[in-house]
Order: structure tokens, then C-alpha cells, then sequence
């Protein structure tokens, strides 16, 4: 009797906003391929699928999604069953509804409530159910070496099926993620796969309750840390080194600020000092200038005052000498007769020393007529000279303004607020870095607590543990596959129970250069596919993967260089021959071959809004114009 095929495909995935058209993509069984421009959203498919089957990290904020709140995705067990995954685009729980929803189901439609955390104490979560449809429901994998195991959650053989651009090229092997803690179950979970056969008989070696609980109580401690470290890295895209390159640009960045700034605040402080030179200038001319005006006014009243003088004067000299031509008569001082007239009194009747004292004194008048002329002369002058100064003082003074208050000040604020920003990203760049040597110090903490007495290197396993039949008949699947493909590097290929990982052609897969590594990866993922379908062990049945012909894009160098090959013909050939109980989705920048191009499961993003399928998300006006790396 044979046994029952277990697993599901994809059918759709599609962002929902309430006011936005929808955006989905729809898959079919065996060979699915999205291909075209980058930065039209094909990367995002990757990580969506991936969100939509239970991982937590939020989705990136890329511009395009901005206005969708929800994702669905569509499912086809092997024997028949649909249903529809929803999630929030924030993350969270998840509604499970029977049949495919292509668009959000109405409220009265039942749903069932699924957690996004794995328990093996209640089935209510989504890990569960998926399991449950692989037949891998109730499965326990070991977690250390002291044959200590856990519940097997949805999430420890998710990574096997879906593979993004960074962990297809990644230097170590599929079945590591970094984690050194997790390098045990991730193992444990491959044997599982591959034999069907899970930890469950697996006894917990005895050990020293003191010292156990000492250990159980730091692993604890160091848990809760790296998980709340973990959670601040979860924003962070950039690898240690990738920040490391970027703390650098940004401290040429701000030496380069920092000069604009000293030369633009030594710009503005000369200019704002000859604007107040100018200004100071500017006040006391005026002043003056009023001044000037002030002085002549009351020198024309002085002048006036000369003028009534000399006239009061001329008129004494001309009635004196009428008084002489006139000859005797009463005394013009004092009216006495002339025979009256007594010349030792006060008034001696001398009218010319009179008319001589006034001469006198209208010539000292008119001197001093003189110097006043003068003086208001030069006073006018002057005054003339600041009316002809002052409107070029004015001019000056509103250039210089408006080059303090229109450009160098604006331009200074910038300069300091671009600098205060790098200032700003530096921090957050060390901060990172930081907390990755944190984690990475933590999780090497945790690795030697994780040690056991009997074997102190964290996560080996006996090589026993996977029947080495089982890995040779693995590593001849995968042999067969990059024959198949015509893979350059021809030979025999084994895995290493040391290094978990192939050995090609006696080359181990990680010392390949990336573009080879991600078409090896590729072949190490299909081949476990092909490994359990011929065998009827329990696999999900599908692979995504992203970019796996990188070689054909960004070679290392001419042994990783596969232009001018037919691997990426004889790739798409091997992958449009897969049984219809397989699935896998194929995210690619480059073309596929012609024929392939043509199948009705082969989609093209072409960036062009007028040329097919613009991206992911439909073409707006904002999402040409802020069409970034993030999308893909």
C-alpha cells in the first residue's frame, strides 16, 4: 500500500488597503518563475511567503506598501484541501479560512484564530496546522548533547524550504544560520527529513542538579538578553561588515561636513561682521547728516541775525552823517538848544564818533558774515557728500543682507543640520555594531554553556546520528541534479558530518565563490525535495528561491563566471520536469530562457508602466518616483 503524499503549494499571495487595488501574484504546481527589473518587489515575495508562514519579523517598510493593511495567501494541500492564510502587514496572529479568498473574506465568513508562537501544548497556532498538513504534527528534534529535545515547530525546516538572496550565497552551510545553539536542531531537523524519523526516543542524560540549575539559570539570563537584543536588531539589514564599510563613509562624510561648516560659519561671520560695520556706518552718517542739517538751520538764523544788525547799524551811520550835513540845531542825543547844551554832562552830542562806532561794528559783523558763509559752505558740502555716500552704503548694506539672510545663513543651517544628522546615523551605526559583538558575545556564552562534559564542542553530533547511507544517497541526489545541470565543477559529492555541509568534487560547497554557492544551495534544497518525494518522507513539497543563478549576474570572478554555459538551460529544464506534487518559485533578475518565458507560470516585472506587469504593487506616479533598492 503506499503511502499517503503529504504537503501543500502555494496558490496566491496578495496585499489588500482600502484604498488601494490589489496586488497578487498567483502560483501553480511544479515550475513558477518571477523574473525582470530590479526594485520591482520581487525579493518582497520572497520575504512576504515567508512572513505568511509564520516568521516574525516585520515586513520592511518599503514606499510601495504604504496604504495595504492585510496579506493573504492562498493554500493547496496534496489531497485536495484549500485554504486561505490572513495576516496583518504589522505582524501578529493569524485567521485560517477553509477555501481560497482571493479577496478579503467578509466578516460573517468563519475564520479561525491561529497564534503566531509554536506550542506543542495547544494546536491553536499556525505552526501547528502547517506541520499537521506536512505530517510532521507532534515531532520532537534534540537541542543539545545532552539529548535534551524540543518540540519541532514550523519555523526549524522553513528555512530548508524558503532561501533568500543573503543565505543562497551565504560561506557556511544550509543548515546553519549563524546561531551556534541552533546548530543542533537545525541538524536534527535534517535527519528528520531525510529518515522520517524524529528524537522522540532520544533520554536526557543525567547531570548535577547544582550544576544544572546554575547553568539552566545563566542560559535563562543570556536567553532573555539575546532575545531583547535581538528584537532591537530586528530593524537592522546591514551585515557587521556592510555597517563597518558604512561607519566609514559616514566619518569621511562628517570630515567633509565639518569643513563645509567651518568654511560656511567663517563665510557668515565675516559677512555678518561687515553687515554690522555697515549698519554702524550707516547710523552715524545720518546722524551726522542730521546734525549737519540741525547746524545749517540755525546758522541761517544767525545769518539773519547779521543781516538785521547790519541794517540797524547803517541806518545810525546815515542818520549821524544827515545829523552833520545839517548843521547845528538841537542836539540829536538829548534835545538841548545848542546854547543850552552843557558838554560835561553825559551826553557830549558827538554824532560822528557815533556814526564811526557803527561803521565799526557793521565791519566787525560783516567778518564775521564771512566766517559763517564759510562755515555753512563746508557744512554743505559735506552734506552733499553723504547724500552721494549713504545710497551706496544702502546698496552695499542690502547685498550683504540678503546674502547673510538668503544664502549663507540657509545654507549654514543645512550644512549643521546634515551634519547634527550624521552625527545622528554614526551613533546608530556604532550602537549596531555594538549590539551585534553583544549578541555574537552572548550567543558564544551560551554555546559553552551548552557544552557538555562528554563533548565540549557545542552542537557536534556523532556521525552516527544520520545513517551514513542515508547521506550517501542524499549526496548522490544532488550529484545527479548538478550533472544534470552541467555544473562546471564535475566530480563526486559527499556530506560532511564534520562541516554539515557538501563536498564537491573533493572542493567543500563554502569555498566556492558566491555565484557557485548559490547555484550549490539551490541543488542542496531541490535535492532534499527530490530526496523525500522519491523516499515518501515528509516534506512540505516546495522551494522558493531567490536569485539562485547570481553567477550569471554578479560572478566572483571567471571560475564563478557561468557565461557562455548552459546551466541556467539545463536549470529550467530540470525544474519544468518536476512532478506536479513538487512546487518551486524561482525569483530571478535574469531571463529566463525563451521557452520558459512563455509558460503561463512565468511572470516578468518590467518596471515599465506601459510594457506587462509593472512590479509587485501597480504603477503610481509616487512608486516610479520613489522606486528604491528596498523593493527588491
Amino acid at each position: 500500500m503506499t503511502a499517503e503524499i503529504v504537503g501543500f503549494r502555494l496558490r496566491f499571495l496578495g496585499f489588500f488597503g482600502p484604498q488601494k487595488p490589489p496586488a497578487t501574484v498567483t502560483f501553480g504546481s511544479g515550475l513558477n518563475v518571477i523574473y525582470g527589473a530590479s526594485n520591482t518587489g520581487k525579493s518582497f515575495i520572497v520575504e512576504a511567503i515567508d512572513f505568511m508562514l509564520g516568521g516574525q519579523p516585520p515586513l520592511r517598510d518599503i514606499p510601495e506598501r504604504v496604504g495595504y493593511d492585510i496579506v493573504l495567501m492562498g493554500i493547496e494541500t496534496l489531497n485536495g484541501k484549500f485554504f486561505t492564510v490572513w495576516r496583518s502587514m504589522d505582524g501578529g496572529g493569524f485567521r485560517l479560512y477553509e477555501g481560497l479568498h482571493e479577496m478579503p473574506p467578509a466578516v460573517d465568513i468563519p475564520s479561525k484564530q491561529l497564534s503566531a508562537d509554536h506550542s506543542d501544548k495547544n494546536d491553536l497556532n499556525l505552526s501547528s496546522f502547517l506541520l499537521d498538513l506536512c505530517g510532521l504534527g507532534g515531532k520532537r528534534v534534540r537541542k543539545n548533547a545532552r539529548n535534551e529535545t524540543n518540540s519541532l515547530s514550523f519555523r526549524n525546516i522553513a528555512r530548508l524550504m524558503i532561501v533568500n538572496e543573503t543565505e543562497i550565497t551565504q560561506q557556511r552551510s544550509p543548515l546553519m544560520d549563524g546561531n551556534p545553539i541552533a546548530n543542533t536542531p537545525n541538524l536534527a531537523t535534517f535527519k528528520l527529513l531525510l529518515t522520517g524519523t524524529d528524537d522522540s526516543a532520544l533520554v536526557a542524560s543525567n547531570k548535577n542538579e547544582s550544576e544544572t540549575l546554575s547553568r539552566e539559570a545563566q542560559l535563562h539570563l543570556l536567553n532573555q538578553l539575546l532575545g531583547d537584543y535581538r528584537e532591537r536588531l530586528k530593524e537592522l539589514t546591514k551585515s557587521p561588515k556592510e555597517l563597518e564599510e558604512q561607519l566609514e563613509k559616514i566619518d569621511n562624510s562628517l570630515r567633509q561636513q565639518a569643513a563645509q561648516v567651518n568654511t560656511t560659519e567663517t563665510e557668515f561671520q565675516e559677512a555678518a561682521g561687515k553687515r554690522r560695520e555697515l549698519r554702524k556706518r550707516l547710523e552715524e552718517s545720518r546722524e551726522r547728516r542730521a546734525e549737519v542739517d540741525s547746524m545749517l538751520e540755525r546758522f541761517s538764523l544767525l545769518d539773519q541775525h547779521y543781516v538785521s544788525d547790519i541794517e540797524r547799524l547803517r541806518a545810525i551811520e546815515e542818520g549821524g552823517t544827515l545829523f552833520s550835513v545839517l548843521g547845528t540845531e538841537h542836539c540829536p542825543f538829548c534835545g538841548a538848544a545848542p546854547a543850552h547844551h552843557r558838554a560835561d554832562t553825559e551826553c557830549h552830542g558827538d554824532t560822528d564818533a557815533v556814526v564811526q562806532a557803527a561803521r565799526t561794528e557793521i565791519a566787525k559783523i560783516e567778518i564775521l558774515r564771512t566766517e559763517l558763509a564759510a562755515t555753512v559752505h563746508s557744512l554743505e558740502r559735506e552734506g552733499v557728500n553723504f547724500d552721494r555716500r549713504m545710497p551706496a552704503i544702502v546698496r552695499e548694506l542690502e547685498s550683504i543682507s540678503g546674502a547673510v539672510e538668503e544664502l549663507i545663513a540657509p545654507k549654514l543651517s543645512t550644512l549643521r543640520k546634515s551634519y547634527s544628522d550624521f552625527a545622528d546615523k554614526r551613533a546608530e551605526v556604532r550602537e549596531a555594531l555594538a549590539m551585534y559583538a553583544t549578541v555574537q558575545d552572548m550567543e558564544r556564552r551560551r554555546a559553552d554553556l551548552e557544552k557538555d562534559s562528554e563533548d565540549e564542542k557545542a552542537g557536534s553530533l556523532a556521525n552516527a546520528d544520520i545513517p551514513t547511507t542515508v547521506t550517501y544517497n542524499f549526496s548522490k541526489a544532488v550529484e545527479g541534479i548538478l550533472k544534470g545541470w552541467h555544473f562546471p565543477e564535475d566530480g563526486d559529492v559527499y556530506f560532511d558530518s564534520k562541516t554539515r555541509d557538501l563536498v564537491i568534487a573533493g572542493k567543500s560547497r563554502s569555498a566556492f565563490g558566491k555565484g557557485l554557492r548559490a547555484i550549490t544551495h539551490a541543488a542542496f534544497s531541490l535535492g532534499l525535495l527530490a530526496f523525500c518525494r522519491a523516499r515518501q518522507t515528509p516534506h512540505p513539497g516546495f522551494v522558493v528561491l531567490d536569485s539562485p543563478l547570481l553567477a550569471y549576474r554578479e560572478p566572483d570572478g571567471t571560475e564563478d563566471d557561468l557565461t557562455g554555459t548552459d546551466l541556467q538551460e539545463q536549470f529550467y529544464t530540470y525544474l519544468e520536469a518536476l512532478p506536479a506534487d513538487t512546487q518551486v518559485i524561482v525569483v530571478e533578475n535574469t531571463d529566463p530562457p525563451d521557452a520558459i518565458m512563455k509558460r503561463k507560470q512565468s511572470i516578468m516585472f518590467s518596471k515599465n508602466p506601459h510594457q506587462g506587469r509593472y512590479g509587485l504593487f501597480p504603477y503610481t506616479v509616487d512608486s516610479a518616483l520613489s522606486s528604491s533598492p528596498s523593493h527588491d
